[in-house]
């Protein structure tokens, strides 16, 4: 009698043994929902960050497709790049960009993209003949929010962070800019949106601007409205320039005595040394003036880049700025040294568009990405080509091959050598 109460004590201990088993290995196999916030990603250098736009001709007429966006998503991916920026909501391309990566999400598991959205920002009359008026904004921008808004609800897994306006508060876009003022009703309107919860809490506000709107230059910006701004956004999104500086503020750019006896490479070198230290002065300035208002306010670099090509104010003609292997050396100095100060940079941008001069396919604005229309991938990405991470990919058909067919002393000929 006692051998078979042993037996049934056996086969119940057994029995929840295996019971408790199984039931482990289910939950093993059960996937863990991966959930991340703006918090997480600004600053990982895990996450890093990149401008986007995908359109292929010299007009926004032309949408590009979901499988389009998808080729260059997947391309971008293969960099690491895991948090991306658009500029505006008006245009299907931000809702096919986030639904294409809903698709891929789906296609597969470990697939991850964020998306920094932007709502751009007018002044009554922007990009008209009428007069402007910038103490008044645009009938538009309303409509522009409220689409960020429905976007972001739609997708909260993707969409982390809404920007207001893209350098929608500096003076120099005397096309479209509007007054702080602006600025802070709509974010403060987004704000009081997470409070109600009819947006997520986790979602991050800000304002992407030109570090002169965030205080880091002229005086004159520095008003009630902007501190109560920078107290109102999650954190500050700013915007430096050495590039465009080369001819604005060329004192740092120019050939300084003591290097007249370098050779032509290590005299761009030295230039980009100088644009470096020019891009970390201007964040410097910024967070100084950043955290005298709030003192723990996070800032991180929205926009930076520089053209592979010019035939303006950065050419030959100019400031001998505007070359491929500057363009490289920029990206990687910028890369490092954003990732050591814990900072998110997104680099503009990921491809060359020609919609944004088109009377002049050889202007600047046409050649800041690191791939061009076609797909090659310009000298700051060669080593990535090198180790064969976008072997499978494709963009409109064409393989990721290198520009100057990976020939450096045929790229180092390009080479523009800055002058006194």
């Amino acid at each position: 009698m006692k051998l078979r109460y042993k037996h049934i004590i056996l086969l119940v201990v057994l029995s929840f043994f295996y019971a408790n088993k199984i039931g482990s290995q289910t939950n093993n196999r059960s996937p863990k929902i991966k959930i991340v916030n703006a918090k997480d990603i600004l600053g990982n250098p895990n996450y890093l960050a990149l401008c986007y736009g995908g359109y292929r001709t010299n007009s926004r007429e032309v949408q590009p497709s979901i499988d389009q966006i998808k080729e260059d998503l997947k391309i971008m991916s293969a960099m690491n790049i895991k948090l991306i920026r658009t500029y505006n909501v008006h245009f299907v391309e931000a809702a096919n960009l986030l639904k294409s990566i809903n698709e891929l999400k789906k296609e597969d598991a470990n697939f991850e993209m964020y998306v920094m959205l932007g709502a751009w920002i007018d002044c009554k009359n922007a990009w008209t003949d009428k007069i402007l008026d910038h103490d008044i904004e645009s009938e538009r921008n309303p409509k522009e929010i409220q689409t960020a808004v429905e976007l972001a609800n739609q997708y909260p897994d993707i969409v982390k962070i809404i920007a207001v306006g893209n350098e929608a508060m500096v003076k120099w876009a005397e096309n479209y800019y509007v007054q702080p003022k602006i600025i802070l009703k709509w974010v403060n309107y987004l704000q009081d949106l997470k409070k109600k919860n009819k947006i997520s809490k986790e979602l991050w506000i800000t304002s992407s601007d030109d570090f002169a709107s965030w205080g880091g230059g002229d005086k004159i910006y520095h008003t009630k409205d902007l501190e109560d701004l920078i107290k109102a956004v999650d954190y500050v999104s700013m915007h430096t320039y050495p590039f465009h500086n080369t001819h604005y503020s060329s004192q740092f750019w120019k050939l300084p005595s003591n290097e007249s006896l370098l050779s032509d490479i290590d005299k761009v070198k030295a230039a980009m040394a100088r644009a470096q230290e020019f891009a970390e002065t201007q964040y410097t300035n910024v967070k100084k003036y950043v955290n005298s208002v709030s003192p723990n306010k996070p800032i991180h670099i929205g926009e930076t880049g520089w053209a592979s090509s010019s035939d303006g104010f950065y050419g030959n003609e100019g400031s001998k700025a505007s070359d491929e292997y500057k363009q490289g050396l920029y990206y990687k100095s910028m890369r490092n040294w954003s990732t050591k100060q814990g900072v998110s940079c997104f680099f503009f941008e990921a491809f060359d568009e020609t919609w944004k001069d088109k009377a002049n396919q050889n202007g600047s604005e046409n050649h800041f990405g690191l791939f061009t229309v076609e797909g090659k991938a310009k000298y700051a990405l060669w080593n990535q080509v090198d180790a064969e991470i976008f072997k499978s990919l494709k963009r409109d058909g064409n393989s990721i091959g290198k520009t100057f067919s990976g020939e450096e002393e045929l790229l180092k000929k390009t080479v523009l050598i800055p002058s006194n």
